[in-house]
């Protein structure tokens, strides 16, 4: 419409909320709220995503997800299903999910992509209520993301850890990082979208990363970027800090205000 793109279908129950604010750009911009604040064990909230031909989404969160504590062995979860058309764009950029002292969570998402479509999607959690000096007292964290094109499986990322079975401060786990930020970019390498942000993430990647060597030591964030597939561009960070990952959401913010993408920051009345 006038091209920009609009939310013409929506339907949201308890205890999920859609909210749509006005977005300066072309994109259609829908954030999800909770009614509860966050997840209680027990909650399953189902989500189901389609973004038309040349459509443009911006899906976001009003604020961190909190994962409240599980008294009964119950799990709080979230699934999410989306279909993308052809030359659509959805970008997904929420909150970091926070899982608190008791709690369990896991997450589950599967994305149909037409081979034109192109998706960045972000995936980042806290390891728990860090401004209280909550550490990684969570019973159980899971999540899964599953990316076809046209068809195709080109991308399964698993996430798993109990911190009751592992030593999460050792360095073959987190040693002492808090918070962990994954951009997965999934299009197709001919379209100029997918060139500019594939261009962005490749530029984040720390000097030096991938020397045998390299050393972390008393580095605030760390970056690894990686070209998984010819169509699949993968970043990882953790950092001591929200406040450290800062640079690294900022240069992804960057490249998504150009014009050839949604023109605008998603999350500037953030910021």
């Amino acid at each position: 419409m006038r091209g920009r793109a609009r939310l013409v279908s929506c339907k949201n129950l308890q205890p999920l909320k859609l909210l749509q604010p006005a977005a300066p750009g072309r994109a259609c911009h829908v954030v999800l709220s909770s009614y509860g604040g966050g997840l209680v064990a027990g909650d399953v909230i189902r989500l189901r995503v389609a973004v038309r031909a040349d459509a443009q989404l911006v899906l976001s969160t009003q604020a961190s997800t909190r994962v409240f504590r599980s008294i009964d062995g119950a799990v709080a979860e979230q699934h999410t299903v989306g279909e993308l058309a052809e030359n659509a764009l959805a970008v997904v950029l929420p909150d970091p999910l926070v899982p608190q002292a008791g709690s369990r969570y896991r997450q589950t998402q599967a994305w149909h992509l037409h081979p034109t479509a192109l998706l960045l999607l972000v995936d980042w959690f806290h390891s728990g209520r860090m401004d209280q000096g909550e550490r990684f007292a969570y019973t159980a964290l899971h999540a899964e993301l599953r990316v076809r094109v046209a068809g195709r499986l080109v991308m399964l990322d698993r996430f798993g850890f109990e911190p009751a079975e592992n030593i999460a401060a050792a360095p073959a786990n987190f040693a002492g990082y808090q918070t962990f930020f994954s951009v997965f970019l999934v299009g197709s390498p001919a379209d100029t979208r997918f060139q500019l942000l594939a261009t962005a993430l490749r530029q984040l990647k720390m000097p030096g990363g991938s020397q045998p060597h390299f050393s972390l030591h008393g580095a605030e964030c760390v970056v690894a970027a990686t070209q998984a597939r010819e169509n699949v561009w993968v970043l990882r960070a953790a950092a001591h800090s929200r406040l450290a990952l800062q640079p690294v959401l900022h240069a992804l913010l960057t490249a998504l205000a150009a014009a050839e993408l949604l023109g605008y920051n998603p999350l500037e009345r953030k910021m």
